[in-house]
């Protein structure tokens, strides 16, 4: 399922043993060791299907690697020391292969050639483009990306055959809509068109005649997500909410338009894809903040079984040209992705990768709970929670209400680096899913909208509430992080409510709602209708709700403590979004810190900066929160 871009808008981009008894004595790790954890990802296999090529970031920077599958062998296949590179695999058949990068940051991610003797070759130079890959055709001749180079508001869709690697415009898109899935004879185009954040129109277009044909219901509120085709066309797959809470697959029979559910759950089924070959099928389930991953036999539509790891839950899969092998990603909460290497047929299953620091002992590091609370009002509010070892009634740790981007964003249960370093030393950590989080149904989802800031912040100071209840915590220590949106939340948090919350650690959060909706990327304008239906318009009457929300206005009532984090080269929320919440704050003679990263984005990449960000906000916390009398 194709996430929209209002939950990419503000969205940070950031076991194996028994867990320990509570208040047990644990070893404190540092951050160097947690960032000499590796991240890996873009694992594909070679044709000859004896090696695979992936990405991961040991030497402090994402590069891209071989390994034999024989030997496990790593093989570095690039080597920049600046810019972060992810595989988009093997040109098929090649020792040659592609990947993407930015410049800093700046979201303006083009498509490079690597050849095996090393010439590399940009083939989406536009100095402005933004160019998203979108895989190869069955014959392994041509790949298809979208780009806005031709209108930096708007994406074409291309091809480009490997004989000349020239350009090819399959769809010009001159109506503002999002392009999803082409299929396999370059016939039919799904395209969607955002109305609302909680309603959208899905169409199919027919490339040879130019017309177009709606599946999207006229009456209703729900959202329709592209799935792909069938090899054969015979059949295209979609996911929609349409008349149900959570959203479902349907199957469209294109010769006769008869349209049949395909697959439903008690949870958003939130990924599929038919295999390369047709053989398989994959669905994924967004299942209470966690990842459900299943394999079916595409033809019987049995489920296949897949093996049950100690290490963790099977988070995502790629398949062999051959389809007779797989690739695992397997993750626990106290484990980071490691990839695994399965054959269904024999049985074969092997680690290929090593995540975690073999310095850190994953029983030192604390599995996630769901939990979930009432809220002022009485709705429920779902959370993850992360409680410290050494927490007890005799022992009593600070806490941090954790909020997450969006809006529409969602908190999941699974190995994240910041959150086990924090809890590490010492601090509980309940990341609220506040209303108007996806994953829990739509009618949850569309809770805060035009009403940002009031009651979604009101459920994340019922979870400060909820905090206070357990006799472990200290009440007079509890603080609020957040970034993106999650940092406006985490600023009209201490702005609204300075009693309930001791310190505030702001990471490129939103400042002046006015602006950051003025100042959106271009490529965001088949989104802004709907953007300005969930935020307010800018330039209405809108502006006067959306200039009461933001915290620039409002910077005088800053009376705690906070640490603001900030990327000059985030396109989403500018610099001076950050510069003049600082600034403002500072005049009120609180203790305010700021760190600035020249070379990153919306969200920190690079190891190096990771690690400052992190060593930066524990000292903040440990002075002004935990040593807080």
């Amino acid at each position: 399922m194709r996430i929209s871009p209002l939950l990419l808008l503000l969205i940070p981009i950031i076991g194996t043993a028994q867990q320990r008894s509570t208040a047990s004595k644990v070893k404190q790790y540092t951050i160097e060791q947690f960032y000499k954890t590796v991240s890996y990802g873009g694992a594909s296999f070679h044709k000859d299907e004896q090696k695979i090529i992936l990405n991961h970031n040991g030497t402090g920077i994402f590069n891209l690697y071989s390994i034999d599958l024989s030997t496990k062998a790593i093989q570095p296949l690039t080597q920049s020391a600046k810019e972060s590179f992810f595989s988009l695999g093997y040109l098929p058949g090649s020792n040659d292969f592609l990947y993407t990068a930015d410049q800093g940051g700046n979201e303006n991610s083009h498509i490079y050639l690597q050849s095996a003797d090393g010439k590399i070759k940009d083939l989406t130079p536009g100095e402005k483009e933004k160019a998203d890959f979108n895989g190869w055709n069955r014959e392994g001749t041509t790949f298809y990306y979208s780009s806005n180079v031709r209108d930096p508001r708007m994406f074409d869709v291309y091809k480009m055959d490997r004989s000349n690697w020239q350009p090819v415009l399959l769809y010009k898109n001159e109506k503002a809509l999002t392009p999803g899935d082409l299929s396999p004879n370059e016939q039919y185009l799904a395209l969607s068109q955002p109305i609302t954040t909680d309603k959208s129109e899905l169409y199919l277009a027919d490339l040879k005649s130019g017309t177009e044909v709606k599946l999207s219901a006229d009456t209703g509120i729900a959202n329709y997500y592209s799935g792909g085709f069938e090899i054969d066309n015979s059949a295209f797959y979609y996911i929609t909410n349409e008349g149900n809470e959570y959203a479902y697959l349907v199957k469209y029979d294109m010769a006769s338009g008869k349209r049949s559910k395909y697959f439903s759950a008690n949870w958003d089924v939130a990924g599929f894809y038919i295999t390369m070959n047709g053989k398989y099928h994959v669905i994924t389930l967004n299942e209470d903040g966690r990842n459900k991953v299943m394999v079916f036999d595409h033809k019987s539509g049995k489920e296949i079984s897949l093996p049950a790891l100690n290490e963790g839950t099977i988070q995502n899969i790629s398949f062999s040209p051959s389809e007779n092998k797989m690739l695992l990603y397997v993750g626990g909460d106290r484990s980071p992705n490691d990839i695994w290497y399965y054959e269904p047929a024999t049985g074969k299953l092997q680690q290929l990768t090593r995540a975690l620091n073999p310095e850190i002992n994953p029983a030192d590091l604390v599995d996630a709970q769901v939990v979930r609370f009432k809220s002022f009002d009485g709705v429920e509010i779902p959370a993850i929670y992360y409680k410290p070892h050494q927490a007890s009634k005799q022992n009593k740790v600070p806490a941090l209400v954790w909020v997450h981007g969006g809006p529409g964003g969602q908190s999941r249960a699974g190995y994240s680096q910041a959150i086990q370093y924090f809890v590490n030393h010492g601090y509980a950590i309940l990341a609220v899913n506040n209303r108007g989080s996806s994953g829990y149904g739509k009618t949850f989802y569309k809770m805060d909208n035009q009403n940002h800031g009031d009651k979604d912040l009101k459920d994340c100071v019922w979870g400060k509430k909820w905090l206070n209840s357990q006799d472990y915590i200290d009440a007079n220590k509890i603080g609020i992080y957040g970034g993106s949106y999650g940092g406006f939340m985490c600023l009209a948090g201490i702005i609204q409510y300075p009693q309930e919350f001791a310190v505030g650690v702001n990471l490129y959060g939103v400042t002046n709602w006015i602006r950051t909706l003025r100042s959106i990327p271009p490529y965001w304008e088949t989104f802004r209708k709907a953007l300005y239906d969930e935020m307010g318009d800018p330039s209405t009457e809108d502006s006067v709700r959306l200039k009461s929300i933001s915290p620039l206005f409002n910077t005088e009532k800053i009376k705690t403590p906070l640490l603001v984090l900030q990327g000059s080269n985030d396109p989403r929320v500018l610099q001076v979004e950050s510069d003049e919440i600082v600034a403002g704050a500072k005049k009120n003679g609180v203790p305010v810190e700021y760190v600035l990263f020249p070379d990153e984005g919306h969200g920190f990449v690079k190891r190096a900066n990771q690690i400052k960000a992190a060593e930066v906000t524990l000292a903040f916390l440990d002075k002004y929160l935990k040593g807080n009398k």
